[in-house]
């Protein structure tokens, strides 16, 4: 740690701890009874506004790690880095009805996750279970991945040690993000989440404008990335990459980015904000205000063609030995900024890591207090006790994270995330589809869940990755390798395919055969109290009932 940068450090440093502070504040923020209700700590209250949820959904979809990590890919690989701005493009218009129905449903019956939902719809604890396993189990690996992009920050403010005296840092961060998060709830992220947004912004309008004009202009830009991707690798003999996207990578492109859009609103952390909001003219007025962020996110892809003009190289990992590729954006801004712009620049990141890592643990609690410990554990548990269940959970939760990063391979954590993809992408057909159909059961839900699960693990499991790694190396499927019961339908094909997406498809094909069977048979298929198609809300937002009623 010689190589302090301190004018960046110290800046970083103040506005950490503004935010710090206004974490704290926030449990007094629009508070209406006390933080010792799930309502009232984990959604807020459910009277979130329309800007506050804005910032809110921002913040949480919108992560530290999406801002290092979609230029990093974009440096390392070209066009395909790109998926990023389709999804976040189309995912609005598709999760619009889904979300409006689900927040409805939830208001009218008391639901707080969306393992909710599926118990009241569907009558099945177990069912419920596993969607709530499933969504615990893909936060987990997003929520240490946030820590990926704060680490980033800190390797180049000059932090880069080895072992534990390396992540104090780290660990102190997360260590206030845990106490005001179990103070304040949802409420801290969601106030956090202003100066997070109005940092980012500046500093990426800031970028695109200075950048471009201090390295040649965009055109220069996009010949250098060109070239430098095109250059065969020496080892390999093939690049690294394309400023356009290839015949082998065009339908991993457009699966991964559909697959990555319906994915994104059953993560239970965005399903959080969503139900924290007070109205459902609230969520339609932020479906059409979030792209803005997609316009943001489309600019700072562009860096990752900007740090190749730049000649920025990537600092090594103490820890590892190994490049950090996460570090590109950062080390961009550190040679090309004055330091206190950078400062502002690294803060930004850094803050940005804190609003995700508080939502997604309070979502990861609230699903183990509703899912798991009131329904298997204290059927009985007060609301009280429901809210301190869910505050100690948060701390576990981000516990095990810093853990992970401690004790884990970086490398392998990011892979992580990618296997949380397509683990939550599985659950599409029991939380989305079952909002606007009855018509599937519950045993063909949880045979498509299983099928959608072990397929989708084993094939992530044959794909090798860099470095010699052999296993769980992307998510990017050969279709010359995808084998149905031995069979190979693609054989010798090198065209790739996104594999959560070819897991939903045997998920749902399950699903369907497994229902048709039980409904012929007349299976019981649980009790439904949702009504899910009855409740719709008059143009206040202030009254939910059935259709129908007077």
């Amino acid at each position: 740690m010689s190589n302090l940068q301190w004018p960046e450090l110290i800046i970083f440093t103040i506005l950490f701890a503004l935010v710090t502070v206004l974490g704290f504040m926030a449990a007094r923020w629009q508070r209406g009874g006390g933080l010792d209700h799930l309502d009232e700590w984990g959604l807020g209250g459910r009277k979130f506004g329309s800007w506050i949820t804005w910032f809110l959904l921002g913040g949480d979809l919108y992560t530290a790690y999406t801002f290092v990590a979609v230029p990093a890919l974009v440096f390392s690989a070209g066009a395909l880095g790109l998926y990023a701005l389709p999804y976040t493009i189309v995912v609005y218009p598709i999760v619009l009805l889904p979300a409006l129905r689900m927040w409805s449903v939830s208001r009218v019956r008391g639901y707080v996750t969306p393992a909710d939902f599926v118990r009241g719809r569907f009558g099945s604890p177990i069912l419920a279970l596993l969607v709530a396993i499933t969504g615990i189990v893909a936060t987990m690996p997003y929520i240490a991945l946030q820590l990926v992009g704060l680490e980033a920050v800190l390797r180049t403010m000059g932090i880069n040690g080895s072992g534990f005296v390396g992540h104090l840092p780290l660990l102190i961060a997360f260590v206030i993000l845990a106490f005001y998060t179990y103070q304040s709830g949802l409420r801290a992220p969601a106030l956090i989440a202003f100066v997070k947004d109005i940092l980012i912004y500046i500093v990426i309008l800031v970028a695109i404008v200075y950048l471009p004009s201090k390295l040649g202009g965009w055109s220069h830009i996009f010949d250098t990335a060109a070239a430098k991707l095109g250059t065969p690798n020496p080892t390999t003999g093939k690049p690294a990459g394309s400023i356009l996207l290839t015949a082998n990578n065009q339908l991993q492109y457009a699966t991964l980015a559909l697959g990555s859009a319906l994915a994104l609103f059953l993560y239970p952390h965005s399903l959080t904000s969503v139900l924290a909001s007070r109205g459902r003219s609230v969520i339609k007025r932020n479906m059409v205000a979030l792209p803005a962020y997609s316009l943001v996110l489309g600019l700072l892809a562009l860096l990752g063609y900007v740090a190749i003009t730049a000649g920025v190289k990537p600092l090594t990992n103490a820890a590892t030995g190994k490049p950090d590729t996460n570090t590109i954006v950062p080390v961009l801004f550190d040679t090309q900024f004055s330091s206190w712009f950078a400062g502002i620049a690294f803060a930004a990141i850094g803050i940005g890591a804190l609003v995700p890592a508080a939502i997604m643990s309070i979502a990861a609690a609230n699903l183990w207090t509703r899912n798991i410990y009131k329904e298997y554990i204290r059927k009985d548990a007060t609301p009280q006790q429901e809210a301190k269940q869910a505050k100690l959970a948060s701390l576990v939760v981000k516990l095990g994270a810093v853990a992970a990063i401690i004790l884990l391979d970086l490398q392998y954590a990011i892979d992580l995330q990618l296997i949380g993809g397509v683990l939550i992408l599985q659950t599409l057909p029991a939380v989305a589809l079952s909002l606007y159909t009855r018509w599937f059961h519950r045993w063909g839900l949880i045979a498509g869940w299983v099928v959608g699960i072990g397929w989708g693990l084993i094939m992530l499991y044959g794909i090798p990755g860099a470095g010699g790694k052999q296993h769980f190396g992307g998510s990017a499927l050969p279709l010359g390798n995808l084998s149905i019961l031995g069979w190979h339908p693609f054989s010798g094909s090198q065209v790739q395919i996104y594999v959560g997406f070819v897991a939903l498809i045997a998920n749902l094909l399950v699903a369907v055969i497994v229902t048709v069977i039980a409904r012929r048979m007349k299976v019981f298929n649980g009790t439904d109290d949702t009504n899910a198609e009855d409740y719709h809300a008059d143009e206040n937002d202030k009254d939910l009932r059935p259709i129908g009623a007077h």
